[in-house]
């Protein structure tokens, strides 16, 4: 296996998985605007290569492009399927070469995903996985059911809640998790039982949950899904855990055991999550500055306007010291009961102040 890791690997590993077809290139595409791999798809069919395009019937971004793209890929000799339309949406990015190597990516064939998001795609030669790509492929072709056989390929909506849910229960120690929004709530529920009973769970993304740890990434755009297992198993894909991504679209992914693309994950989790971290950090510092600032300038004006202090405390402590004649009085303990009436009174005041001035500064902008 390969693991893929945008941004950095960028477009050519595919470009050059095209250019080495013999017989077939199967592509399952949700968006497309890298002409480099439209070429490659179009070279292939110039050597006799069988190259057929499977795009969904809808994006976001509407149908004409994907006509469009639809309409250069006949003229060039691909054979054109299109999804069907019984599902949200078809949202899998798939590659299959010659039926020997699978492509199973969360990223689309774009450069906003590939060259500036944070995403991974994973490349495998298991005969038993590419063979059930290849059966998935021809089902959505043939707009036919499918019927999941391999518990590892992971199909939205056949069988990804199901595999999804067992692979989250499944964790002792540790879940490390990317995902642009996890708001289904069984899922939910399932991770914040597994952090009470001790496993460890980060979210690089967003989540609907109170407690769960989570980070958005701050210098990069994120467009994977992924999850890492106790430091050795590992999910990606394109499904996010949302009612959606997992019961109503068509969705693609792969769990899979493999020491060294896990640990690329790890490595690649840990320096976002520090990197999150800093930059939620520093926000915070940058909120708390103008705060600071109001904080400083208030001090300061109170300062410079009060009178005299000293002769004032004389004062007062001393007609006070006198009404207690038969007290015992520690020199100390009234030192520090005065500092915490004054902090108090003071406090309160400023507590009235500020509340006024934040409604009627709220008031003023409306």
């Amino acid at each position: 296996m390969k693991l893929f890791i945008q941004p950095g690997d960028s477009v050519m590993p595919m470009v050059h998985a095209i250019n080495r077809a013999k017989k077939s290139v199967e592509i399952l595409i949700f968006r497309l605007d890298r002409g480099e791999i439209e070429k490659a798809l179009a070279n292939a069919v110039s050597r006799g290569v069988f190259v057929h395009a499977l795009i969904a019937y809808t994006n976001r971004g509407g149908e004409r492009n994907l006509r469009k793209l639809e309409m250069s890929l006949l003229a060039a000799g691909v054979t054109v399927a299109r999804t069907a339309d019984d599902l949200a949406r078809y949202h899998g990015k798939m590659l299959i070469i010659d039926r020997r190597e699978l492509y199973v990516l969360a990223f689309n064939f774009t450069y906003l995903d590939m060259e500036h998001s944070r995403s991974f795609g994973v490349l495998t030669t298991n005969h038993r996985l590419v063979q059930e790509a290849v059966k998935l492929f021809e089902a959505d072709t043939k707009r036919q059911p499918y019927a999941p056989g391999l518990s590892s390929f992971i199909v939205s909506p056949s069988n990804s809640r199901k595999r999804l849910s067992d692979f989250l229960k499944g964790a002792k120690k540790e879940l490390l998790i990317y995902d642009p929004e996890i708001s289904d709530s069984a899922m939910i529920r399932i991770l914040e039982e597994r952090q009470r009973s001790g496993v460890d769970v980060k979210v690089i993304g967003r989540v609907r949950s109170a407690v769960l740890p989570v980070h958005k990434l701050r210098t990069i755009r994120l467009h994977t899904r992924a999850i890492v297992r106790d430091g050795h198993q590992a999910f990606v894909g394109s499904q996010s855990l949302r009612e959606v991504e997992l019961g109503s679209r068509r969705e693609v992914g792969l769990i899979f055991r493999d020491a060294k693309i896990v640990a690329q994950l790890l490595k690649t989790f840990h320096e976002d999550w520090s990197a999150a971290e800093s930059a939620a950090a520093q926000r915070a510092d940058d909120e708390a500055e103008p705060a600071a600032r109001v904080a400083r300038k208030v001090a300061k004006a109170v300062t410079k306007d009060l009178p005299p202090v000293a002769p004032v405390l004389e004062g007062v402590v001393k007609d006070l010291v006198g009404e207690l004649t038969d007290a015992e009085l520690d020199p100390q303990e009234i030192e520090e009961t005065v500092k915490d009436a004054v902090k108090d009174a003071v406090r309160d005041a400023v507590r009235d102040v500020v509340e006024d001035a934040v409604v009627q500064n709220g008031n003023s902008r409306h």
